[in-house]
């Protein structure tokens, strides 16, 4: 059987009458049929336009934050609506673009088809291949260069769009300054001998609230970011150390006599009652920002985590499998909370990378 005749029985085969079928063109390389078919390409064209312009505004739009007023912040505040609308527009096209290949060059058919159950024998599974060939004739899109290439293009672009959209987080080498790297540090490394001390957010960037014992309750838990004289009066220093992914701790005061495992080699962290722990979750870099001080327990939103803070901020319920890292502290002669060193481990979920840790 030829594969029109295989294609006219495989039709036969699963009840389908064809009422009735007639070419978009019937006679070929007319001006309107290649109107269509241009019409077609453009929109496929433009989708892979839009989406070489998205590939190129995710990866070379300047991204990183500039605070409002700054030079550069127009354009960095154009940035996710620049990706944004690239890479819907594209989709858009593709979408358009079909449309008008099944509308303009598809044949104008109807066709009636009895409802059956029950698995497809061997004779359908072997003509099914010639009824899709045939439907690809009828279509004309076999002979359709233009439209075939164009849209093979749109498609390709699309999806290393999707896959960068995937892949863009670590596109940025976070290795690139070997033991530097920021995965290794956060802001409450001392560096240059400058002293780092634990400081509240009121509100006012330039407003600077060191921390003392005496400014919190038994029971009571406070966040704190890191501060240095030689940032007083910077507010884009002050803003960075507030704004920075692994910057907040939780300070918590215990309640007098509440008995505290720590953690072997860290014993000496805390500052008698007073205790340092990162605030990022170790599942998934939520913050742990509530504290129950009946039970001692630090509770993390996102996922319903809970860490022990008497057991050295331990996993005991939830997801999250390993403690919250602790910042040593002290009490410099000022009187105000200082952080001793930087954690001992790095902070928030785990990376290949990671040391293994208690």
């Amino acid at each position: 059987m030829t594969p029109e005749q295989l294609a006219r029985l495989a039709g036969e085969l699963d009840d389908v009458d064809v009422v009735h079928n007639t070419a978009a063109f019937p006679i070929e390389g007319t001006r309107a049929e290649k109107r269509a078919e241009r019409s077609v390409a453009l929109w496929f064209l433009i989708s892979a336009l839009s989406g070489l312009a998205f590939l190129v505004a995710f990866i070379w739009w300047p991204w990183e934050y500039v605070n409002a007023g700054e030079p550069g912040h127009a354009i960095y505040s154009l940035y996710t609506p620049v990706i944004g609308f690239t890479f819907g527009f594209s989709i858009l096209a593709l979408g358009i673009a079909v449309i008008q290949a099944v509308k303009k060059l598809f044949p104008n058919e109807v066709a009636v088809q009895q409802r059956h159950d029950g698995p497809s024998d061997e004779i359908d599974r072997r003509t099914i291949m010639a009824q899709l060939a045939d439907a690809g004739q009828k279509t004309t899109l076999g002979r359709r260069k233009l439209i075939v290439r164009s849209a093979g293009l749109s498609a390709a672009v699309l999806g290393v769009g999707t896959g960068v959209v995937a892949l863009g987080g670590i596109v940025r080498n976070p290795w690139a300054e070997g033991d530097e790297a920021p995965l290794w540090h956060t802001g409450w490394r001392p560096e240059n001998g400058e002293t780092v001390y634990l400081r509240t957010d009121t509100g006012i960037v330039g407003d600077i609230a060191r921390v003392r014992p005496e400014d919190m309750e038994p029971g009571s838990m406070m966040t704190v970011f890191p501060f240095r004289e030689s940032e007083r009066g910077n507010e884009e220093e002050l803003l960075h150390a507030q704004r920075a992914s692994d910057a907040p701790v939780m300070l918590i005061r215990l309640r007098p006599n509440t008995q505290v495992t720590p953690r072997p080699g860290q014993e000496d962290f805390n500052y008698g009652d007073f205790y340092a722990w990162s605030k990022i979750c170790t599942h998934l870099g939520c913050p742990t920002s509530l504290y129950q001080a009946q039970d001692n327990r630090i509770l993390c939103p996102c996922h319903q985590s809970q860490f022990l803070a008497t057991l050295d901020a331990e996993p005991v319920f939830g997801p999250a499998a390993r403690p919250l890292p602790q910042l040593p502290i002290t009490v410099n002669e000022e009187g105000y909370f200082v952080a001793r060193s930087d954690f001992v481990e790095p902070v928030g979920p785990a990376f290949w990378e990671r040391p293994k840790t208690t």
